[in-house]
């Protein structure tokens, strides 16, 4: 099962014309910059939750056995700690295939950790895309992750590199505390 986004992101023309824009990064963006940019800070958004509800059917699991990673979830009273990347309008046709299972360009307003804000762009995977998964119990989404791989490696490995990056950004995640827990539970550590 595969949501391909990228002819729509393209289609989108959000930021024509410009020579720079902002994105915003809340998964493997944070820790797995593999494309050009001009600068990077740490960040936030407003009105959004990080959520393990979305399925990786191409990086981090298969069609028959999908992984879990990241998408971003509406919530007026929550905010989503990342990173920030300056790049140019090119680096999207490295980006729009990355995220292509599901995710689409929105427009966002970042504000800078060190402070200032912007707009700019974020991939988000809504509940409309085929690859969603949705809601689950942490134990749930734990098992899951630890059980799945793909292409790109292991979930767990995805799992842990982010939980990392946001350590090292001196960040907390309720949602990633919680399955960081069942995972060593399921680990026996």
């Amino acid at each position: 099962m595969s949501t391909n986004t990228i002819s729509i992101n393209q289609s989108l023309h959000r930021f024509d014309g410009h020579r720079e824009v902002w994105l915003f990064g809340y998964g493997s963006l944070i820790w797995k910059a593999d494309f050009d940019f001009i600068e990077r800070r740490p960040a936030r958004i407003h009105g959004w939750t990080r959520r393990f509800w979305q399925g990786s059917h191409d990086h981090r699991g298969t069609p028959e056995a999908p992984g879990r990673v990241v998408t971003l979830i509406a919530d007026a009273a929550a905010h989503c700690a990342g990173m920030a990347y300056l790049i140019t309008p090119e680096v999207f046709d490295h980006l729009d295939h990355r995220e292509k299972n599901g995710y689409l360009r929105e427009i966002v307003n970042i504000e800078f950790s060190q402070g200032g804000s912007t707009q700019g762009l974020v991939y988000i995977a809504g509940p409309g895309n085929e690859a969603f998964l949705g809601a689950a119990s942490d134990a749930e989404i734990a098992r899951q992750i630890a059980q799945s791989k793909g292409p790109s490696g292991l979930n767990r490995d995805y799992f842990a590199h982010l939980a990392d990056a946001l350590r090292a950004l001196g960040e907390s995640d309720s949602h990633i505390d919680r399955i960081e827990q069942e995972l060593l539970a399921l680990s026996g550590a």
